[in-house]
Formats: structure tokens, sequence, C-alpha cells
């Protein structure tokens, strides 16, 4: 048999036992046909690149399959017809990927990371004063043209 990983996005409107009841029924798919899901990841309402069928979020979730490509064939024509799945994709792949993924991993950092990130100590910079005492930027030249407010003969 060979090997895969799924993933497919459902709607945002649905709840989280809805979504894990469709994930159910796709797994009882590939079982039924001599497959067997050997991970199954929910990922959880994440947001969306950009917006599908008006929807702007949906529920990940994701499979390790161990299944005869004809399961999996099944299962992708049943996700056609499926209403709440948004978007799915399968990909064969030489060996499953054990533990979390790297979703879930990349998850967990942030949740461990403090929120400004790791900046070091900057010391005491004092306060700025205004721009004309810290002189002209030695990157840039003077303007060119002429300022949005300075009005001369032949202006408009």
């Amino acid at each position: 048999m060979s090997l895969y990983e799924s993933v497919f996005i459902a709607r945002q409107d649905i709840t989280n036992q809805q979504v894990e009841s469709l994930a159910d029924e796709l797994a009882a798919i590939i079982t039924e046909r001599g497959g067997a899901v050997t991970k199954k990841e929910f990922w959880g309402l994440r947001n969306l690149t950009y917006r599908v069928n008006k929807n702007r979020k949906g529920h990940y979730v994701l499979f390790n399959i161990d299944a005869p490509a004809d399961a999996v064939l099944e299962m992708e024509r049943i996700m056609r017809f499926n209403e709440d799945v948004l978007r799915y994709m399968t990909v064969r792949v030489d060996a499953l990927e054990e533990g979390q993924s790297a979703i879930l991993l990349q998850k967990g950092e942030r949740d461990t990371r403090s929120p400004r990130g790791d900046r070091g100590d900057r010391g005491d910079r004092g306060p700025r004063g205004p721009r004309e005492d810290r002189g002209p930027r030695e990157d840039r030249g003077p303007r060119g043209g002429r300022d949005r407010n300075d009005r001369t003969e032949g202006g408009n």
C-alpha cells in the first residue's frame, strides 16, 4: 500500500464537532477500502490567504494515510461533493511523519515566545530630540522638485 498525506479545509461556520465527524466519515471511507489513517491532526480555525467561497477562515485537518490508491480517490471524490469542504490536497510521500506536524510545533513555539521576541538589552537610549537637531541624513541628498505646500509662480 502507498503512503499519503492529505489536508482538507472545512468551512468556517461549522462547529468543531461537525469537523470531527466529517474527518471520521472520511477516515471510515479509507478503512472500508482496506487502508488505515495512522494520524489525524486538527489544526483548528485558521485564516485563509485569500477568500474561498466567501470564507476568510477555515478548519484545517491533516491525515496520514496508509491505503491503496482507489481508497484515496474515493475519499477525494466524497470531499469534492461535500459542500463543507472548501479545499483539499493529497500528496503521496515516501515515509509518514512521526510525532506532531510542523504546523502544530510552530503553534507551540508561538505560545512560549515573549510578546516582543528576544530583543536583548537595549540600554538607556535617552529621549530623541527634534529632527533638525540630528542633522541631515547622509544617505539621502536634498529633495528634488517642489514641496507640496510650496506655491511659486506658474504652479497650480
